[in-house]
């Protein structure tokens, strides 16, 4: 089986101040071809959530297989979703 498919979508921004890596509210990151884009301080929160998803575990609050998680910078706290897709055979 291969290993299933993880996007990163910005869903929401909750800080007073801009994205310092110019990233926007609808912004989607493929992990495996595209994460270089992806601020190196959300990947830093994000990654612990990946391999709990891509190694098929789940989150008790998040019964539908995606993980929501913020950025670590309290002046952007953009809010990320990520979600799996199993990719076939």
């Amino acid at each position: 089986m291969k290993k299933p498919k993880i996007t990163l979508t910005l869903i929401d921004q909750k800080g007073h101040m801009g994205c310092h890596r110019g990233h926007c509210i609808g912004d989607t990151f493929d992990f495996d071809t595209e994460r270089g884009k992806l601020c190196p301080m959300a990947m830093h929160v994000a990654f612990p959530y990946i391999d709990i998803l891509r190694y098929g575990g789940k989150l008790p609050s998040q019964p539908d297989g995606s993980i929501v998680f913020c950025c670590p910078d309290v002046d952007v706290i953009n809010v990320f979703k990520i979600e799996i897709e199993e990719v076939p055979d």
